[in-house]
């Protein structure tokens, strides 16, 4: 049975949850299958209410809800292959470029004059650089806050925490990804998800004047990642370093220097100067992997020529709570990695649990002491404290898990007009890795979600009609696809000039592992960087790094 559904009115909840298909100053035919095929104005009514009749159809008046009948199901369009996939992305890009070009040729004009919806995006990481980089900041009022601003190339942070690339390197302001966005340089206090308001704090403290100021939003994107979890571990936070920011990188670099340069004094006895110069990586992830391996090429390449009295004395030992390391990678890239690591002389120590970090020694559950003279904990992601915050204040996200809970569609459950992506995000219908590469999957799917017109509001979101139009057959097509992760593969810096690929194309997996496989991770680096600017730097570091060797020098 056919149901017309006919109104102005706006998608409702019902018992916190989105139902039926929203409809807004138009009608709409809804199939048996709940499936829009066709959008009305309101002119077009009666006359549209007349072939239902002839067809024999039911009529269906909205009372200002505009919801479907609980009796007509809902069809969530089926996931693409990964051929499909690779398909969709292509066309997604290529659909982008003409907005783009039109972008930096004809550099529209804003109308001041007229109102449109607020996007208030929290954060500037790999998501929310996507998302400004694809919406139409032109048909929405797109603001950024961030205490940062600008975009970090997080995947190489290793490399400039050891000299090996500059900082000012990997990182582009924020307001390059969009120049019609604004962006506040502030930290978000707090979300009134009700009355659709954030309270934020300037990062700038200007004396004499109010730093705290309100922000109303039509639509909230909430990017703000995550922090590093330390467990609730004794010590960590007051004897540890971290690596999640460009000032975490700065401290590695003069922290490293500094002990050996202390470890040189003539005053400094030798047992003093081996724990000085122990170093521990807690974490066998990516981030401690790569730490690890940058840290021993920098100190045998190059320390070892001008402090060559210490060099005997330098240790790097990277902990690990679970039995193997770069746990997603294939178990033969993980044994390839862990092989290399002892051929360097890397200490690697599996299915260890840190129980207590002093300043002078790393505590194992198992009774064993490792002395240290610096420590970088790299053990996993945290929560942020907004987002705990949010969480707390969302009924439906109680079964949540330190991130907040999505639907297909990055709408965060319990909270409307609110979303989420990166890593504070975690998917209802399953798991995705806290990687660079989801993020910057997710911002530019949800910035296209925008650009194309969809009921955001809707159960299952479907394009609206396009304007002028009096009718327009919609059908299956128009509804938004889920959102899909592509995986391109993965990649990890091993140290010596090597590193491990795993490229993965649906179930089918290519592992390589080596020197050349080095050449190919810095080609796909150089190539992912957000601006050509960047690209030339990190090829100019690597090149100066090569012929000249890393800068020693400490300010």
């Amino acid at each position: 049975m056919n149901a017309f559904v006919a109104g102005s009115g706006v998608g409702v909840r019902t018992g916190g949850e989105r139902r039926g298909v929203c409809v807004r100053k138009r009608a709409r035919w809804v199939n048996r299958r709940g499936v829009v095929t066709a959008v009305v104005e309101p002119a077009q009514k009666e006359a549209v209410e007349k072939k239902a009749v002839e067809k024999e159809v039911d009529v269906v008046e909205e009372q200002g809800n505009g919801v479907v009948p609980p009796e007509v199901p809902l069809i969530v369009p089926k996931r693409t292959t990964f051929a499909g996939l690779v398909y969709d992305r292509l066309q997604d890009t290529g659909a982008d470029i003409p907005q783009q070009v039109g972008r930096l040729v004809t550099k529209p004009q804003l109308k001041k004059d007229v109102k449109r919806p607020r996007l208030v995006i929290l954060g500037s990481g790999w998501a929310s650089h996507s998302f400004a980089k694809v919406v139409d900041a032109v048909k929405y009022d797109v603001v950024i806050v961030s205490p940062r601003n600008y975009f970090l190339f997080t995947p190489m942070l290793a490399s400039t925490a050891v000299g090996t690339i500059e900082f000012r390197s990997i990182v582009e302001p924020i307001r390059k990804a969009n120049e019609f966005i604004d962006y506040f340089e502030a930290t978000c206090l707090g979300i009134n998800a009700q009355d659709q308001v954030i309270k934020c704090e300037s990062v700038q403290k200007l004396e004499g004047e109010s730093n705290v100021f309100d922000i109303p939003y039509d639509y909230l994107i909430v990017g703000v990642g995550a922090s590093t979890n330390t467990f609730g571990i004794p010590g960590v936070e007051e004897n540890c370093f971290f690596l999640k920011e460009i000032e975490n990188a700065r401290e590695l670099r003069k922290g490293v220097i500094t002990r050996f340069e202390r470890a040189n004094l003539p005053s400094t006895p030798v047992e003093e100067k081996k724990r000085l110069l122990s170093f521990v990586v807690v974490g066998g992830g990516p981030t401690g992997v790569e730490y690890a391996a940058e840290l021993h090429d920098l100190v045998t390449e190059d320390m070892s020529k001008k402090y060559s009295k210490l060099i005997e004395h330098f240790t790097v030992t990277l902990v690990q709570r679970q039995n193997t390391i770069l746990t997603q990678f294939d178990g033969v890239l993980q044994q390839s990695a862990m092989d290399n690591f002892k051929q360097s002389g890397i200490n690697v120590i599996t299915g260890a649990d840190v129980v207590e970090v002093t300043p002078t020694a790393i505590h194992l559950k198992d009774g064993r002491e490792l002395p240290q003279g610096m420590t970088l904990w790299a053990a996993g992601n945290g929560t942020q404290t907004l987002v705990q915050d949010l969480l707390n204040s969302i009924p439906e996200q109680a079964e949540a898990r330190g991130r907040l809970i999505v639907d297909d569609w990055l709408r965060v459950k319990g909270a409307e007009n609110v979303f989420a992506f990166g890593d504070c995000a975690a998917m209802e219908s399953g798991a995705l890795p806290p990687t660079a590469q989801v993020a910057g999957q997710q911002g530019a799917y949800l910035g296209r979600l925008f650009n194309r017109d969809y009921c955001l509001e809707c159960e299952l979101p479907y394009a609206t009609a396009k304007p002028n139009s009096n009718v327009e057959t919609i059908g299956m097509t128009s509804l938004a696809k889920p959102f899909q992760f592509l995986s391109l593969g993965i990649m990890a810096y091993i140290g010596e000039e090597k590193s491990m690929i795993q490229f993965e194309a649906g179930d089918n997996k290519l592992k390589l592992s080596g020197a050349l496989t080095y050449l190919l991770w810095q080609s796909v680096y150089a190539t992912k960087q957000v601006s050509f600017r960047s690209r030339v730097l990190v090829l100019f570091d690597w090149f100066k790094t090569k012929v000249f060797g890393r800068d020693l020098s400490q300010f």
